[in-house]
């Protein structure tokens, strides 16, 4: 059965509740409600990934603390693998806030310099763990995985990964970019470079790459990217792709349905493409089925949507054997 090692960070939510402020208090007066749920945008990935029955283990470090507790649980009950959490004693896990201004509009307050997911390439269980990924069929991570790293954690962490590529693992890089997670652009910039070069397989966005290349073309912006399997996704619902023998354009299905929240769009489009391409699909058709599981998601209000709102299960035709890279 094929796998994936999803690598990165999952916070404490909190989120203004609907209705916003407790009783006997007004907007100006702060103090409102919020409910507390987790979010991370690998951990997203990796949740649909179980939910499309890929075996899949996200690698991060929590704490030792309840909250930790209840991340764990909360990922074994969505089959999600969790033999790869480091748990460092003492620690906890980071926390960001969404509150909500009067037109409704999102703002994200984080605190997370001290989280224990962010030591996780300096540890002594750091080369185990490294060394585990060459198990794997795909190693998956985005551009906030990178950022939460310094400098030497980063290299550490693209060695292991080029080891892994030596015996077939392949590497799918998100481009989830924000700019709240880098002392600059210029090491932003640097860092992505670095993992283009290194990537089987990339997935991007204008709204990620227009924000360290401004005023360039989607032609310039997919130049940038070596990469020879690559997804970028247009403003509009348009994914353009590049792949060894061709290039296309898919176009997801009008919407039907109201839009409620875009959040883990791109999640869950990266976990549907990741699943379709192990299950044997074709760059093509696994960009419809990216398109439609994202569709669905944006319906429904959060990161994760019911599990009877998944779409039903299709078969795919069977994975090819992994073969190292000569």
């Amino acid at each position: 059965m094929a796998s994936v090692a999803c690598i990165g960070e999952c916070m404490v939510e909190l989120r203004q509740a609907q209705g916003g402020h407790s009783s006997g208090q007004s907007a100006g007066q702060g103090g409102g409600l919020f409910s507390r749920g987790f979010g991370g945008d690998t951990l997203n990935t990796a949740v649909y990934l179980a939910r499309l029955e890929v075996k899949v283990d996200y690698l991060t470090a929590l704490g030792d603390d309840g909250m930790s507790e209840e991340m764990i649980a909360a990922w074994n009950a969505e089959g999600v693998g969790t033999r790869r959490v480091v748990r460092l004693p003492g620690k906890l896990p980071g926390l960001y806030m969404i509150q909500l201004d009067a037109n409704g509009e999102r703002q994200f307050f984080h605190w997370r310099d001290s989280a224990a997911a962010r030591q996780l390439m300096s540890l002594p269980e750091t080369d185990e763990l490294l060394n585990s990924l060459m198990s794997y069929d795909i190693v998956y991570l985005s551009a906030i995985t990178l950022s939460i790293y310094d400098a030497a954690g980063r290299d550490r962490l693209f060695a292991a990964i080029k080891r892994a590529r030596l015996l077939g693992t392949r590497f799918v890089f998100d481009t989830n970019f924000r700019a709240r997670g880098w002392p600059d652009r210029d090491v932003a910039r640097e860092v992505f470079a670095t993992a283009f070069a290194a990537a089987d397989i990339v997935l991007t966005s204008t709204e990620d790459l227009l924000a360290l290349y401004p005023g360039e073309s989607p032609e310039q912006l997919m130049a940038r990217i070596p990469t020879p399997e690559l997804v970028f996704r247009l403003a509009e619902p348009v994914s353009l792709l590049r792949f060894p023998g061709g290039m296309s354009e898919v176009r997801a299905e009008p919407m039907t349905r109201p839009v409620v929240d875009t959040t883990a769009a791109g999640d869950s489009f990266a976990a549907a493409y990741i699943a379709a391409r192990l299950g044997g699909s074709d760059p093509v058709e696994a960009a419809q089925s990216g398109h439609r599981l994202a569709s669905l998601v944006i319906c429904y209000p959060g990161a994760i949507i019911p599990g009877y709102a998944m779409p039903p299960k299709k078969r795919h035709r069977p994975a090819t054997t992994r073969q190292a890279t000569k």
